[in-house]
């Protein structure tokens, strides 16, 4: 394949057919490019050490991503707590344990009353507790679960299976009624 101008140069006898099929072969050369030049050992090396960068970079990314994530659901937990806290004046001192400590709560009657049914639950809130409603005690657990720190809704479910043969040998001892502790 010549172009124009080389047929005309061909024509007018300014250069010969051995010199056009040589231009036309670097020609075609040059469109095709060169094979890439064989790898030499500085070149693999710094491939390898390009990747292994690349690789360290995404799994710190992803260490980073897993921290903020997991810095978001504590705020968003801490910020349910603090909505949908029930503050309610009291009395009485509710006892729990919270890890090997065992706390008080002042409650009133009726919040005594719900804590042991299990309709409120006790969550951590900085240095204090505060009293939640079960669904708001659900969505905190769905977050952060260390946040709860007592929900007898829950110790129930879980407890059942090892308490079984210590309610039979219990059984036998009358509690009192009026027994707090």
């Amino acid at each position: 394949m010549r172009n124009p101008l080389q047929d005309q140069l061909l024509k007018a006898g300014l250069v010969k057919k051995a010199q056009v099929t040589q231009v036309a072969r670097e020609q075609a050369r040059q469109r095709q490019g060169k094979s890439a030049p064989a790898p030499n050992e500085q070149r693999i090396d710094a491939e390898r050490a390009r990747v292994e960068r690349v690789e360290r970079d995404r799994a710190l990314a992803a260490e980073r991503n897993a921290q903020a994530r997991a810095h978001e659901q504590r705020a968003q937990a801490r910020q349910i707590v603090v909505t949908q806290r029930i503050v309610a004046p009291g009395e009485i001192a509710y006892r729990f344990a919270d890890g090997e400590a065992i706390r008080s709560l002042l409650v009133d009657a009726a919040s005594r009353a719900q804590l042991a049914s299990g309709a409120l639950v006790i969550a951590r809130l900085d240095d204090g507790y505060a009293l939640l409603p079960r669904a708001a005690a659900e969505k905190v657990r769905a977050r952060d679960a260390s946040m709860i720190v007592l929900d007898h809704a829950a110790t129930a479910d879980g407890a059942t299976a090892t308490a079984d043969g210590d309610d039979a040998y219990y059984a036998r001892f009358k509690v009192p009624d009026d027994l707090i502790w």
